[in-house]
């Protein structure tokens, strides 16, 4: 069941969501739905155990490897000499 919330925007900040609202194919209040539950289904201790739907998607796609933070730190070091 769906319920009307009122919110109170300046002008531009609504022009603006209506204009991404409107590129992206969906309405403001979709835009606002989805924000609503993407920070409700955000851990309260700060971790991110619940990943965005791309980002869930692209995970496993690459191969795991080893890497230590400090081939890390060499790799760049050499990239950037």
């Amino acid at each position: 069941m769906s319920n009307k919330l009122t919110l109170r925007l300046d002008k531009e900040l609504i022009d603006r969501a209506k204009k991404h609202a409107k590129q992206q194919g969906t309405s403001v209040s979709k835009l606002v739905a989805n924000y609503f539950e993407a920070i409700d289904s955000t851990p309260r201790d700060g971790s991110n155990k619940k990943l965005p739907p791309i980002t869930q998607s692209l995970a496993g796609v690459l191969e795991v490897t080893d890497i230590t933070k400090e081939d890390y730190q060499e790799y760049l070091e050499k990239k950037h000499q």
